[in-house]
C-alpha cells in the first residue's frame, strides 16, 4: 500500500508566474506539496491570457503547468495584501518567487525580512540572470535566454540562421533546477534547522546545459550549428525516409556494425574510412552520402522495425499528437485526465518520476482565478467574512 508522498506536510507559497517558477511548484506540488499560487486580482498569472486555444475560457498554456494548486489572488502592492502575504510566510515551508531580484524587498517580502520572521524558510528566487552580477537587473525570457546562453547559436542548419528549440527549454530546466534547490534546501534543513536563500538563475542553467558543447570549447574548437548531426558522435542524425523522417543515435562500433549488416551495408563496415567512430565522424560528409540514399529506399516504419530488430539505436520523427497516443506513456501514467470547473474534461501530462512506495500524483486540476481565496483566508489566517469583505472593497484581494 502506497504511503503518503514525499512532501505531503509542507506548505509553498508561490509567487512565481508565467513558466519556470510555476513548473517548480508543480513538481512540488505533485509529490504532495500544498501549493497556495498568489496571482493578482483581476487578470492572475499572464499566462491566462496566453492564447488561443482556450478551453471554456482557460488558457491551455496555464493549465499545462498549474495543477495541484489553489489560487489566492493579492495585489502585494497594497499594504494589506503584502501583509497576508508575509503572514502566510511565516507559516510556510517554502516561498518560490521569481520576480526582478529586488523587487519582492519593496513590499517587506524579500529574503532577509522573511528569515527574521521564519527562520526555517527556504526562499528560492528565480531570475533570468542572477541575484548578482552586471545583468541582475535585465529581464529573462526563454527566448533572449537561448540566444544569450548560446543555445541558438547551437541550434539550427549549418548555413542558416539560429533556432530556439521548440519548447521553453530555458524556463522549464530553470524550474526543475529550483525545485531540485528546493529540495536539497529542505533536507539540509532537516540538519541544521534552519532555512536557506536558493538562488537559481536562467542563464547559469542554460550555460550548465551546455555540458559537452562547453568542453568542446575548452578544449580548443568552438561549436557551431550542426543541423541535427552530433559533433563528436557518428552517425548520430536525421535521415530522409521515403514518407518521413529518422533519427540515427549510433554510439559505439559495434552498434555502427549491426547497423551495416541491417541496412545490407556490409561493405561500409569494411571500410577503413569509417571502421571507428573518430573515423567516422572525421568523415562524415563521406558516409553521409552513402547512408542517406539507402534510408530514403524505405519508409519510416520499415527501418524502424528493421534496426530495431537489430538492436541499433533509432526512432521516428514523430508529431507530438503521435507522441501523446504512444501506449507506452499510456503505460506509464503519463496522461492524467482531470475536471475542470470551466474547462470541461482537461487531459494534461502525468508525473515523470515514478516513486514505488510514495508517488505523487495529478490531484485537482489548475485552479480558477482566485477560487480558494476566502478559504485560506479564512481557514489559515482566521479572517471573518467582514475582513475579507473589507479587504475586497479595498481591492487588496
Amino acid at each position: 500500500m502506497a504511503g503518503p508522498p514525499p512532501l505531503h506536510d509542507l506548505l509553498v507559497l508561490d509567487l512565481s508566474r508565467v513558466l519556470s517558477g510555476p513548473y517548480c511548484t508543480m513538481l512540488l506540488a505533485d509529490m504532495g506539496a500544498r501549493v497556495i499560487k498568489v496571482e493578482q486580482p483581476g487578470g492572475g498569472d499572464e499566462t491566462r491570457a496566453w492564447g488561443p486555444p482556450f478551453l471554456g475560457g482557460e488558457s491551455a498554456y496555464f493549465l499545462s503547468v498549474n495543477r495541484n494548486k489553489q489560487s489566492l489572488t493579492l495585489n502585494l502592492r497594497h499594504p494589506g495584501a503584502a501583509a497576508i502575504a508575509g503572514r502566510l510566510a511565516e507559516r510556510a515551508d517554502v516561498l518560490v518567487e521569481n520576480f526582478r531580484p529586488g523587487t519582492l524587498d519593496r513590499f517587506g517580502l524579500g529574503y532577509p525580512a522573511l528569515a527574521d520572521r521564519n527562520p526555517r524558510l527556504v526562499y528560492c528566487s528565480i531570475s533570468g540572470f542572477g541575484q548578482e552580477g552586471p545583468s541582475r537587473d535585465l529581464p529573462g525570457y526563454d527566448m533572449v535566454i537561448q540566444a544569450e546562453g548560446g543555445l541558438m547559436h547551437i541550434t539550427g542548419a549549418p548555413d542558416g540562421p539560429g533556432f530556439r528549440l521548440g519548447v521553453a527549454v530555458a524556463d522549464i530546466l530553470t524550474g526543475v533546477l529550483a525545485a531540485q534547490g528546493v529540495t536539497l534546501a529542505l533536507l539540509a534543513r532537516q540538519q541544521s534547522g534552519r532555512g536557506q536563500l536558493v538562488d537559481v538563475a536562467m542563464l547559469d542553467s542554460v550555460a550548465a546545459l551546455l555540458s559537452y558543447q562547453a568542453g568542446l570549447h575548452f578544449a580548443g574548437q568552438e561549436p557551431r550549428r550542426l543541423g541535427n548531426r552530433h559533433p563528436t558522435i557518428a552517425p548520430y542524425d536525421s535521415f530522409p525516409t521515403a514518407d518521413g523522417e529518422i533519427v540515427l543515435a549510433i554510439g559505439n562500433d559495434e552498434q555502427w556494425r549491426r547497423f551495416c549488416a541491417a541496412a545490407a551495408l556490409e561493405g561500409l563496415a569494411a571500410d577503413a574510412r569509417f571502421e571507428t567512430n573518430p573515423a567516422r565522424v572525421r568523415e562524415y560528409d563521406a558516409l553521409r552520402a552513402v547512408i542517406a540514399p539507402r534510408l530514403r529506399s524505405g519508409t519510416t516504419a520499415e527501418w524502424v522495425d528493421r534496426l530495431r530488430s537489430a538492436d541499433v539505436p533509432c526512432g521516428a520523427v514523430r508529431p507530438v499528437g503521435a507522441v501523446l497516443a504512444d501506449p507506452q506513456l499510456a503505460s506509464r501514467e503519463m496522461i492524467a485526465r482531470l475536471d475542470h470547473p470551466s474547462a470541461g474534461p482537461i487531459d494534461m501530462l502525468g508525473v515523470p518520476i515514478k516513486l514505488s512506495s510514495t508517488p505523487g500524483a495529478v490531484r485537482t486540476p489548475p485552479p480558477t482565478l482566485g477560487e480558494h481565496t476566502d478559504a485560506i483566508l479564512r481557514e489559515d489566517l482566521g479572517l471573518d467574512a467582514r475582513e475579507i469583505e473589507h479587504l475586497r472593497r479595498e481591492g487588496a484581494v
